[in-house]
């Protein structure tokens, strides 16, 4: 007989409605079936026990090593039970049934379910499930735990004053990163679980009344739309809830610290966590929202908003430095200095390619290096990235294959590029590059100016969960500029983002400005008193 996809799936569907999905009385048969689903899998464990009088009645306790609290097993539930197992009357079985739940209750977290499907969910979260002869029913006590990395200092997101403690891989303790940061009620958090196959926790975190209904409901719709069968980071999720995936700018935000979420969720936005990496999601995300800094936050208002001017303006000149130096000395010449213009032409003297093959090469070349050096080991890394770029550069120079002007204008957009907080946005800018370099190669300035229209066109047609991406900048919304390109003192950051928040907009009291008091009478009273004193 023929294979075929239709006979395929009538035999799963035969095969599920021939699986079990409550509990049978017989401990027997209820393990028989759990070593079956399981595959006979060696790290879950099966510990039996005897209780009653005479030790007539058997339990089983099953968990799953490594990800269950070996130790919160060993001395609280199986302890407990063993210790008092003559006590237990197996005459009456749903009484001893209600006395061993009881017992684990000091635990924490325990509830029955006689739903295969609950339970065999729970046992793949870390829980512990008791199963009692006799009773179709089994006890879940939450016992998750095993091995976890310690909280450390986040990689990806440095800050100079700011807190040393980062998200890790454990979504329950970056939850409560978050929780001890902002002690309310109204910091709401729900958890959905995500891919038919992993049974991925996912959750959100908002305030309610500070987060806009709207867009948390939008979060919640779109996060039960998808349909995967895993989900191993937040990566999946931003790409399966994005408004717009051809694009080169990223629509969604993650942080690997829990003051910039916390600081996020106070303006109006909604956080996802993902069990298993330490990067948390934050949507709506909006365009400026990537060159801002934890320490923007904790450092005077003037030298804050110098640093941020200057990674936008480094970001801009990541993009076109090299289209710039490819259509001036392709297009117009005219506009190079004289002297500089000699200078210029006697370096490209015996290059013999074309200023774009110069400037194309090099960029490719540093870009290689650069991918190499994040993959290798972190000491061999950063020496293949410093060493291969100076003898690549050297070596380039010396055989007439590039100029020293291009190694230079390559170099300086190379490492501009590393000014952007955000490697997300960094990515971006490293991709657009080439293709304002091809424009400009072929049309000078006309292209250069023709690639920022059409890039600027590009980013106020984005969109975040509905917000527009140059927003409060396109809409301008003149009350919330105040933390754009510059950031004004936070005294006069009165309201939250308007088209972000929902109905409590307001963050700040009144006369919050600092000064010096009115009147300075209580100075000069005790200058004149010690004077009078002195004399």
């Amino acid at each position: 007989m023929a294979f075929s996809p239709n006979n395929h799936n009538q035999q799963q569907i035969q095969n599920d409605q021939r699986k079990p999905h409550h509990l049978n009385k017989s401990l027997a048969v209820n393990m028989d079936y759990l070593k079956k689903r399981i595959g006979n899998s060696t790290d879950v464990i099966f510990r039996s026990i005897k209780i009653g009088h005479k030790l007539a009645l058997q339990l089983t306790i099953v968990y799953v090593e490594g990800i269950a609290d070996d130790k919160k097993i060993d001395q609280y539930l199986i302890s407990t039970i063993y210790n008092k197992r003559k006590f237990y009357d197996q005459s009456i079985l749903q009484d001893t049934f209600n006395k061993i739940k009881d017992e684990v209750s000091s635990m924490g977290s325990v509830k029955q379910s006689e739903n295969w499907e609950d339970i065999l969910a729970s046992l793949m979260s870390g829980n512990t499930i008791i199963f009692v002869d006799g009773i179709d029913q089994a006890i879940i006590a939450n016992t998750a735990g095993g091995e976890k990395r310690s909280i450390e200092e986040p990689i990806t997101q440095v800050s100079i004053r700011g807190a040393r403690d980062g998200f890790i891989e454990s979504i329950r303790t970056n939850t409560a990163m978050v929780r001890k940061r902002i002690q309310n009620p109204d910091l709401w958090l729900e958890t959905f679980k995500i891919g038919r196959t992993t049974k991925t926790d996912v959750a959100i975190m908002y305030i309610k009344g500070i987060a806009k209904d709207e867009i948390v409901e939008e979060v919640r719709r779109r996060l039960k739309r998808i349909n995967i069968d895993s989900i191993l980071e937040t990566g999946y999720i931003e790409q399966l809830i994005e408004d717009q995936t051809w694009t080169p700018f990223p629509t969604v935000y993650h942080a690997e610290r829990p003051d910039v979420v916390a600081g996020n969720l106070l303006e109006g936005r909604v956080a996802i966590f993902v069990d298993g990496t330490p990067f948390v999601l934050l949507v709506p995300a909006v365009f400026i929202q990537f060159f801002q800094a934890v320490d923007d936050y904790y450092a005077r208002f003037d030298i804050s908003s110098a640093l941020r001017f200057l990674r936008v303006l480094v970001f801009l000149l990541s993009i076109i430095v090299p289209a710039f130096y490819i259509a001036i000395t392709t297009f117009h010449q005219e506009m190079i200095p004289t002297q500089l213009l000699i200078v210029l032409a006697a370096q490209r003297e015996a290059v013999p390619f074309p200023v774009f093959v110069e400037a194309f090469l090099m960029e490719v070349a540093f870009e290689i290096l650069r991918e190499a050096g994040i993959r290798l080991p972190r000491p061999v890394g950063q020496t293949v990235s410093i060493v291969g770029a100076l003898v690549i550069g050297q070596a380039a120079v010396q055989a007439g294959i590039v100029s020293p002007a291009v190694i230079i204008i390559v170099s300086i957009t190379a490492i501009a590029s590393f000014a952007t907080p955000s490697y997300s946005i960094a990515i971006s800018a490293r991709l657009i590059r080439f293709i304002f370099m091809i424009t400009a190669s072929s049309f000078g300035f006309y292209g250069i100016f023709l690639g920022m229209v059409i890039l600027t066109a590009h980013l106020c047609s984005l969109r975040s969960f509905g917000i527009p991406y140059l927003e409060p900048l396109a809409p301008f919304v003149p009350k919330n500029a105040g933390d754009t390109l510059v950031r004004l003192p936070l005294w006069s950051l009165k309201e939250r983002p308007r088209l972000i928040v929902g109905e409590n907009n307001i963050r700040e009291g009144e006369h919050l400005r600092p000064g010096p008091p009115k009147t300075r009478s209580i100075r000069n009273d005790k200058t004149e008193g010690g004077r009078k004193d002195e004399s």
